[in-house]
Formats: structure tokens, C-alpha cells, sequence
């Protein structure tokens, strides 16, 4: 979306200013997207027919975009379809959803494959069982206040970097960026400003220096400073994950359980995994505006035309069919042994990590 440097304009990300403005002004109209807190049920929630007992996932954070599929599966009836009930929670980041499902209080969550690796280092055994992002969708970007002052990743050093929460995705991605630039990962402090409108107040009010964020809220963040963010990185597209990763691949946003509750529940797994593999093939074969339309009302803000131009965007980064490979995979486990010490050189066994198992 910037074009303060040629690396940037190379991955063809730049969109007219109007339309992202507008579609800011769109979605901000009805108060969204702003993450739920823990336990409160999202859009969609309880019901969507079935038999057997409810399933409840949680989403970390419900109204990003990476996530979209979960909630589309639902609008679409598949859930049902495939005779499972599911209710859907909309929680404030990876982390705190990973955490919900731990704890018991959700079956499943739908957060990034990463987790799995970070849980199997703990020991304990947590397994993504369908894969719907190719690319994490995050970008860096500085606050306002220090536009010209942070114009690389060293600059971060001594500075304060916005995160969704602590141990989620945004925050590994900081921690990856500062070890790739030589840097320890005690050089910039991360705080926690979830997802959504505390986000957005959290980069417009100079509370962070910087901050990892995903869409639609850096498109919020435009329309409220008036003018494009600087991003000092990008992997939205496929240039930015070779350029960052060093790969075509890079499994994001998924379904995982514990592996005992799959164990227990394959049936419902399948079932699961198969509504979201449909819905991956229905944004495979619908343009972006009837996908904007069977999406919930208020995450349109009233506009679904450039709702639908957003989602449009958003197709590339995601899976075709729900299934992963070795090589995204690996991709992902050399990024937490760069980023996370507590995966570091242990030995992980990516096979019990994820599985196609249930997308037959």
C-alpha cells in the first residue's frame, strides 16, 4: 500500500488512497471491527443446525480478514450441511484463542498453524487439521508519530512495538524481523493492543511506536491519519513472503484441536474440515463482491462494493484446497526457531503438528 520505497512498489501493493479511505470510513461506520472479549460469542454464534453436540471455536479475532473463512463456512450453511453445530467466539488474538482452547473453555481455534510447533515444544500435542492462509497477511508499519524518525528494522531498537497480543503471530513476527537484522529480541518492547479499533486508537494516539496489523485495519488506520503508513515490511503478498521467508508457502490461518479431542472426535473433524474446504473452493470460484455478500452485514459497513474489492485482494493469500505441505510447514518451523526460544534447535516432529487426514 506505501510507496516510500521501491521494494514496496515491487510488490504491487499500492491501491488508490480513495478507495481505501472509503472502505475505512465504510467499515469504521458501524463501530467495527474491534475483537470481542474472551468468551463472547461473535457473529453467527451458537446454532447453525446440526446434530451431536456443539462445537465451539475460537477465532483470534473474528472481523480479520485472515480469518474469514471460518466465519463465511457458517454463513454459507456448510457447517450445517456437514450436520455439525458449531458456535463461533470471537477472542482478541492467537494467543488468547490458543489459550481458551487449552483451558477448555473452546474445541477448537482458529489461529495460525504456528501454534502447534510453539505447543509441541511444551509438550504438549495440539494438530492443525485444515490450512486456509498460504501467507500470515501481516505487515509492520510505523506509528505516525515517528514517520521519518523509524525507517528500518534497527530503528526499532529502545522502541515499543504494538502486537495483537504476547506469544500470537504478530508478536513471532516481530521477534523473527529483529533476529533476521542481527538483534536481539530484548532490543524492542511489544505490548499488547489487540485487533480492531484498539489497534487502530493505539497507532493514531502514539501509544506504540510501531505495530504489526493486518486487514481491514490498516486500512482503518489510513483513513484516520490521512494519508498511506509507512511499512518498514510486508508478507500480503507473494513477492514480500519470498522476500521475508524465503518461500512460496507459508501456512497462516487454520484449524487446530488438541490432538486428543481429534482423536475422539474424528467425525466432527472431518465435518469441520470439509465445511471449511468448501468454503475455500466457493472463494476460489466467486468474485469478490458475492463473497462480500454472504458475509455478516455489519462487516461491510454498509458498503459491500468496496468490501468486496478488499476480499478480492485477500483471495491471493489464501489456500485453494485446506491442505498443507511439507514445505510450508518447514518454512514456518524455521521461522520459530529464529523467533521463538522455546522452540529453538529442539527437535520437532512437524508430522504430528498438522494432517490431511480429515480433508478425504
Amino acid at each position: 500500500m506505501t510507496q516510500t520505497t521501491n521494494r514496496q512498489r515491487r510488490r504491487g501493493i499500492i491501491r488508490p488512497l480513495a478507495l481505501v479511505a472509503a472502505l475505512a470510513l465504510a467499515l469504521s461506520a458501524c463501530g467495527a471491527p474491534a475483537a470481542a472479549p474472551p468468551g463472547q460469542t461473535g457473529t453467527g454464534a451458537a446454532g447453525g443446525g446440526g446434530g451431536g453436540s456443539k462445537v465451539v471455536i475460537g477465532i483470534g479475532g473474528q472481523t480479520l480478514l485472515t480469518y474469514l473463512p471460518t466465519t463465511l463456512a457458517q454463513e454459507l450453511g456448510y457447517y450445517q450441511d456437514e450436520g455439525v453445530n458449531v458456535e463461533l467466539q470471537d477472542l482478541q488474538g492467537g494467543s488468547k484463542a490458543l489459550t481458551a482452547m487449552i483451558g477448555g473453555s473452546t474445541h477448537v481455534t482458529s489461529g495460525y498453524y504456528e501454534h502447534t510447533i510453539q505447543m509441541q515444544a511444551k509438550n504438549q500435542k495440539v494438530k492443525a487439521f485444515v490450512d486456509m492462509g498460504e501467507s500470515s497477511g501481516l505487515a509492520l508499519l510505523v506509528a505516525p508519530k515517528n514517520e521519518g524518525k523509524i525507517k528500518s528494522i534497527a530503528d526499532l531498537k529502545g522502541k515499543n512495538v504494538g502486537v495483537t497480543s504476547p506469544g500470537s503471530s504478530t508478536d513471532m513476527f516481530v521477534k523473527f524481523l529483529l533476529a533476521k537484522n542481527g538483534m536481539q529480541q530484548t532490543d524492542a518492547a511489544v505490548s499488547a493492543i489487540g485487533a480492531g479499533s484498539s489497534a487502530v486508537a493505539a497507532m493514531e494516539q502514539g501509544q506504540v511506536d510501531a505495530a504489526v496489523m493486518l486487514e481491514p485495519d490498516i486500512s482503518v488506520l489510513t483513513k484516520r491519519i490521512g494519508h498511506e503508513p509507512v511499512l518498514l515490511e510486508d508478507v500480503r503478498t507473494a513477492e514480500g513472503l519470498r522476500e521475508v521467508f524465503d518461500t512460496d508457502s507459508w501456512p497462516s490461518s487454520s484449524l487446530y484441536a488438541k490432538t486428543e479431542w481429534l482423536d475422539q472426535n474424528k467425525e466432527t473433524a472431518g465435518k469441520l474440515a470439509k465445511a471449511i474446504k468448501r468454503t475455500l473452493e466457493y472463494i476460489d470460484g466467486h468474485s469478490g463482491e458475492e463473497i462480500a455478500a454472504a458475509m455478516p452485514e455489519k462487516f461491510s459497513g454498509g458498503d459491500k462494493a468496496l468490501y468486496a474489492k478488499v476480499i478480492e485482494e485477500l483471495k491471493a493469500t489464501l489456500s485453494k484446497d485446506g491442505a498443507f505441505t511439507e514445505e510450508g510447514a518447514q518454512a514456518v518451523l524455521k521461522t520459530q526457531q529464529v523467533a521463538n526460544p522455546e522452540v529453538g534447535n529442539k527437535e520437532i516432529k512437524l508430522e504430528e503438528t498438522y494432517t490431511n487426514e480429515f480433508l478425504k
